[in-house]
């Protein structure tokens, strides 16, 4: 059976992110679950028109469709070494979505509770810390959609390195950011992948770069498919990323075998 794949082309709203996720069986993949943690990319204070962090309308659609199931949304970001998400949930404007639709945001690595995973057959690191809640909860990957020298592309994938919470996660660079976001997607994967497109960034840095205006979502339960879609989109042959070669390889999703719903990659391809 093929991944399947949601994209939908449309200019910036909740409309388009509701018609990606209801294409996709997230009903099905959340069932298990009474807490739901969404996940954005908050490395910096930078607003959703730089392409950098996350569209607050993302994560509010994202939040909506939990709550429509009855479940609990927390949004969730952890202290990255270098920034804190606690400025950039208010500068960002994610706060004001939190607060507006009754759900709450959490900084992972204030939580007392913390629990040590243990990976198997490891690409570079043996061990890592999370919050007990991110274990016990499912979890949804909503980064925005980037380049970055090191990995290729920074997408749901790479956002998962967010959820560590190490106290010197810089300095896990060292192995190999493919390695590395290998190691923990295949030990903590995330249950649903919503990829916000409708501003992206492509450049080498994890903020430096420039705005790339997509109006493009990517939606899959399969979140090694949606970021191998993310990448084609872009012109960037997913086979040559290794974190999502590896993770196919390890049976975590698939990089071929997909079928796209909704508009087609032809209709929102931009070389990069």
């Amino acid at each position: 059976m093929p991944s399947i794949v949601s994209l939908i082309k449309g200019e910036r709203g909740l409309e388009p992110v509701f018609r990606a996720i209801d294409l996709i069986p997230f009903k099905e993949a959340l069932e298990p679950f009474d807490t739901v943690l969404v996940k954005p990319n908050l490395i910096t204070s930078d607003t959703y028109e730089t392409g950098v962090t996350t569209d607050p309308i993302v994560v509010e659609a994202v939040i909506t469709k939990v709550q429509e199931l009855g479940k609990k949304a927390i949004v969730v970001e952890t202290d990255g070494g270098m920034t804190s998400p606690d400025d950039a949930i208010h500068k960002t404007g994610m706060m004001e979505v939190i607060e507006r639709l009754g759900s709450e945001y959490i900084n992972m690595r204030k939580l007392d509770e913390k629990v040590e995973l243990k990976v198997t057959n490891p690409r570079a690191i043996k061990k890592f810390k999370v919050a007990k809640l991110a274990v016990d909860s499912a979890i949804i990957t909503v980064p925005s959609m980037k380049t970055l020298l090191n990995t290729k592309i920074t997408m749901g994938l790479k956002n998962m390195f967010g959820i560590l919470t190490t106290t010197n996660k810089f300095s896990l660079h060292r192995h190999g950011m493919n390695k590395v976001i290998h190691d923990v997607c295949k030990t903590l994967p995330p249950i649903l992948s919503v990829i916000d497109g409708f501003y992206a960034k492509s450049g080498a840095g994890p903020w430096s770069g420039k705005p790339v205006k997509m109006d493009t979502i990517i939606a899959s339960i399969d979140p090694i498919a949606a970021d191998a879609t993310g990448a084609r989109c872009i012109g960037i042959n997913p086979q040559k990323i290794k974190h999502i070669r590896w993770l196919h390889e390890s049976g975590m999703g698939e990089i071929d075998d997909i079928e796209i719903v909704g508009d087609k990659i032809s209709d929102v391809y931009q070389k990069w």
